[in-house]
């Protein structure tokens, strides 16, 4: 029998709660994971190269002065080492 005044377990209960929904996210970014698995597969069957693809999703997240910058010394890099 739970006692409302009972700190322990207002606590047991919010506890619980918090773990509950960390485990309803924990299975939505599952399905989440496999939706973007099923698409790039999708992709790829097109005919798509997916792991460039997933570079240009990485690069669309980041700010365009630190892509120029990256490639800057990406370019100053392999100049320096004679692949051009």
């Amino acid at each position: 029998m739970s006692d409302a005044s009972d700190p322990y377990n207002v606590t047991a209960d919010e506890l619980r709660q918090f773990i509950e929904r960390y485990e309803q996210l924990e299975a939505e970014k599952k399905d989440v994971t496999e939706q973007q698995k099923e698409l790039m597969a999708e992709a790829k069957g097109r005919g798509y190269d997916t792991k460039v693809m997933k570079k240009v999703v990485a690069l669309r997240k980041r700010k365009p002065d630190d892509i120029a910058e990256e490639e800057a010394v990406l370019e100053m890099y392999k100049q320096a080492l004679g692949m051009q």
